[in-house]
């Protein structure tokens, strides 16, 4: 089949599995977002990873269009943007007004503006095919980066916080294991582009997934600290009063962790 390396056999598997590993990653937030639905509002989570993944997955699709038979990058990244914008639109939807407008004014930028430009600047500006996918692979690389390097304001919220409640451990296992494997789809068929952001994607996916380890609380620690925090708060109606436990076992429950 056009577009898939099959004269070379590890290549192949290492991108089935980059497909597998990166539809888990796009997959996960889905908790997130049933959490959003079923509250009715966006709280503390921010639109700006999924812009940001959403631009991404944009630019490696034309990448993958502009090099030629990459059927493997194209299928993934399709799937991508379609989620992406999917999650998006629910965000939009559940926001707060201020962060509606912020979410809006980040599309309009990356999406309608930044993505326009370099889609222009590269098939009018760029000469010979080889220099337009040079100079599209490392825009790709730059923004891949960022897509990686997204969750920093999380994981520092992380650990101001003490908790993981907005870290998803499985999102940080899935974003470590498809490095892992674009890394070597990269490196089998050398192409420098697919290879280089994913050192970084293995590093930001394994930091996130230590901190889960080290902040990660069980309901029964949580009950303890409820219970040692209201021994010196005066008593409240039956109306206001509120099982510790019961807090924590729902707050587990519908967490996107």
């Amino acid at each position: 089949m056009a577009g898939l390396p099959l004269h070379n056999p590890w290549a192949l598997a290492a991108g089935i599995l980059g497909n597998i590993a990166s539809i888990m990653v796009f997959l996960v937030p889905i908790s997130t977002f049933y959490r959003i639905y079923k509250k009715k509002s966006t709280e503390e989570f921010q639109s700006v990873p999924y812009v940001v993944a959403l631009f991404s997955a944009m630019l490696w699709l034309y990448y993958a269009f502009i090099k030629t038979n990459e059927i493997l990058l194209i299928m993934v990244n399709s799937f991508g943007v379609i989620m992406e914008s999917m999650y998006i639109i629910i965000f939009l939807f559940y926001a707060h007004e201020k962060a509606r407008i912020y979410a809006v004014k980040i599309i309009t930028f990356l999406i309608v503006g930044v993505f326009s430009l370099i889609v222009l600047a590269t098939l009018f500006l760029v000469r010979g095919h080889e220099k337009r996918v040079e100079v599209i692979g490392w825009i790709c690389v730059a923004f891949a980066v960022s897509v990686f390097a997204a969750p920093l304001s999380i994981m520092k919220q992380v650990i101001e916080t003490k908790s993981v409640e907005f870290l998803q451990f499985h999102l940080s296992f899935f974003l470590t294991l498809s490095a892992i494997t674009w890394f070597l789809y990269g490196f089998l068929i050398r192409d420098k582009y697919v290879m280089l952001p994913n050192v970084l994607g293995f590093i930001f996916g394994s930091a996130q997934m230590i901190l889960h380890v080290i902040y990660k609380k069980k309901p029964t620690d949580c009950c303890m600290n409820k219970s040692l925090e209201t021994i010196n708060k005066p008593e409240k109606n039956d109306d206001q009063k509120i099982n510790s436990c019961e807090w924590a076992k729902n707050n587990d429950m519908t967490s996107p962790v």
